[in-house]
């Protein structure tokens, strides 16, 4: 069937038997390329039957489809013409995981973070009618992402608004990780009101065989739903922000699902629909296990998971334990030290390396859902009382909740320490998930410090570190680290910290050249220096380790010594360490000229946004080569 899809057209075109064998080779074929390429597979098992019928009731690009966080989009991407690009899923020069306006008219909106579809569907909705179009728009958000306070000021907006937005409800039980909080108990409570989704049904199907009715009784037909929901719904929470209700029904019956959109079209206000899913469905794997195989690698598709030694990232000699695992087992060690040490995460829990945090330390965990503004502000209220609460956010969604972190822990000076993984380049997720803003975002805010560590042992000196400091330094910390292994330790990344002040890697003093780097890029540099020798250049190492606070007069002693001083940092340039050591050169007239190579100030380019965290080092001239030859040539012209 697959073959015979081109356009959403086709579809509309195929008989319900021909459907159901349509979500059949769909599934087969996301399992087959996510085996090979990696991606999210869980979530988009579970929404097959939706994307047909979605696709089967309204007309995309004309009707607006907006996906939240958009990682369940790879059917949509498939009954939308990119069936013949879909090997390429998440490669450079590939199809992008996540929903790209760029890449077809079908993809009104680009996501990639949670809780956005209702507002931006909301106003395209509005554009629309200001425009005299008749366009709908359709917002397909996870019971997850409604967990984010986001979607319900869209929710409440829309209800004000009154035009007929229809939001789909996709209720798994589940984020990532198993959902928590009271939403996910109401909606568990709406599931099972079955008596008016029975008597809905049946008298929708009677109502509609009474001949020659038209439009006028259809509005009765409503009326009188209302009025039935009045007696069965006494406490729905989206009625009584204005919206009718459809639900719950299931998810994966293409029948009930087209059905059920094709009255939706006819409402003429805010509607949510409310299905029920489930993650993974179609392979056994994922359905028993949909957490473990939300986002994956390479995997085998007979074997599963359990069959290969599954990981996202390259595989690599002699390497057993990712910056993600050092952080869980420093902070579990501790926790079963200090009483006071109390974790938080939102709603990644086993991305940030909590679930072992969560069994053995259960009183002192919380996971707040997709939130990540209240888990900011959550963790100053901890801190205000004494306890010291660690933080694991992604460094791109901690932008989520910057104001969170400048008014309510850094105004206030409250020890919150803030474990930010995938800091830098990440493979593969492209440009929504790159965590290349906080070193310029929070360097600029007084009250914060921020630390870079190069290794496991690194790692565990700066958390000690801020365990230690709250009460001579109370502010905020932040300790980024990247979606890598670490790197094989050296004598130097086990000498003391010392506030402000890196650490000497190698240290000869030929007064060349200086490579001072973020500690995530211990690698490149390395090999940029062995690159530089080879050339006839001499090149000392040194690990900044502290991006903030710095002691500047040790930092422009350095920038006395040698000729050139090369800032390295895995951030983008605008505002970062690199650009203030300049100009710390400047101020005090030091000796050294100085080169400061990271990400370009502005967002990653499409393609240069895919692949792997090591792809984008080497297209950003972060590599070990591209770090050398800017060396050499900076040099040549001293």
């Amino acid at each position: 069937m697959l073959q015979e899809i081109r356009s959403p057209q086709d579809i509309k075109k195929l008989t319900l038997r021909e459907l159901n064998l349509l979500a059949q080779e769909l599934r087969e074929l996301i399992v087959s390329t996510v085996s090979s390429n990696g991606g999210h597979l869980s979530s988009n098992l579970g929404v097959v039957e939706l994307s047909i019928a979605l696709h089967r009731v309204f007309n995309t690009p004309h009707d607006k489809i907006v996906w939240d966080v958009g990682h369940q989009c790879y059917a949509h991407k498939i009954l939308t013409g990119r069936l013949d690009a879909f090997t390429t899923l998440r490669k450079q020069n590939g199809l992008a995981g996540f929903p790209k306006r760029s890449e077809s008219l079908h993809d009104s909106f680009n996501t990639g973070h949670a809780s956005t579809s209702i507002s931006a569907a909301l106003g395209v909705l509005a554009a629309e009618r200001i425009q005299k179009g008749k366009g709908l728009s359709i917002a397909v958000i996870g019971d997850g992402a409604l967990t984010g306070g986001m979607a319900y000021e869209a929710l409440s907006h829309a209800g004000h608004l009154g035009l007929p937005l229809i939001v789909i409800l996709n209720d798994n039980k589940m984020s990532i990780s198993r959902n928590v909080g009271g939403l996910s108990k109401y909606l568990s409570r709406l599931s099972m009101k079955a008596k008016y989704q029975t008597f809905r049904r049946h008298f929708d199907a009677m109502a509609k065989k009474i001949p020659y009715i038209g439009e006028a009784f259809f509005d009765l037909v409503l009326r009188l739903k209302r009025a039935v929901k009045a007696v069965f719904y006494t406490d729905n929470f989206f009625v009584d922000l204005g919206f009718e209700y459809v639900g719950p029904i299931s998810g994966h019956n293409i029948q009930a699902l087209v059905s059920v959109l094709e009255d939706v079209k006819k409402l003429n206000r805010p509607v949510v629909v409310h299905i029920i899913t489930r993650k993974g469905k179609g392979y056994g794997y994922a359905e028993d296990d949909p957490d473990s195989y939300h986002g994956v690698g390479s995997f085998s598709v007979d074997g599963g998971l359990s069959s290969c030694e599954q990981s996202d990232l390259p595989k690599q000699q002699n390497i057993k334990k990712s910056f993600t695992e050092s952080f869980s087992d420093c902070l579990l060690e501790a926790a079963g030290k200090n009483e006071r040490i109390v974790a938080i995460t939102a709603a990644m829990q086993t991305g940030t390396g909590l679930s072992s945090f969560a069994v053995n330390f259960k009183n002192r965990f919380f996971d707040v859902g997709i939130a990540e503004e209240h888990a900011v502000t959550f963790a100053a209220g901890i801190a205000s009382k004494g306890l010291i609460p660690v933080a694991a956010i992604y460094s791109t969604f901690i932008q989520r909740a910057v104001d969170q972190v400048i008014h309510d822990t850094a105004l206030q000076k409250l020890p919150v320490i803030f474990a930010l993984d995938r800091a830098g380049f990440v493979g593969a997720d492209g440009e929504t998930h790159q965590g290349l803003f906080d070193i310029s975002i929070f360097r600029s805010s007084p009250n914060t410090s921020l630390l870079a560590p190069a290794s496991e042992n690194e790692l565990r000196l700066m958390f000690d570190w801020a365990f230690s400091r709250e009460a001579e330094n109370p502010g905020p910390i932040f300790i980024r680290y990247p979606k890598a292994y670490c790197p094989k330790e050296t004598d130097a990344f086990s000498l003391p910290l010392e506030s402000g002040r890196g650490v000497w890697v190698s240290k000869e003093c030929r007064q060349q050249v200086c490579l001072a780097f973020t500690g995530s890029l211990y690698r490149e540099v390395k090999e940029a220096a062995d690159a530089l020798a080879q050339s006839g250049i001499d090149a000392d190492l040194y690990n900044l380790r502290f991006l903030k606070p710095v002691d500047e007069d040790y930092l422009a002693d350095i920038l006395n010594r040698y000729k050139l001083v090369c800032f390295i940092e895995e951030g983008i340039k605008s505002g970062g360490f690199g650009e203030y050591a300049a100009t710390l050169a400047l101020e005090r007239n030091c000796k050294a000229k100085t080169l400061v190579l990271a990400a370009d100030s502005k967002f990653l380019e499409e393609d240069k946004a895919l692949g792997t965290r090591e792809e984008l080092l080497t297209l950003n001239g972060l590599d070990g080569k591209g770090i050398a030859t800017a060396v050499e040539k900076h040099m040549k012209s001293l």
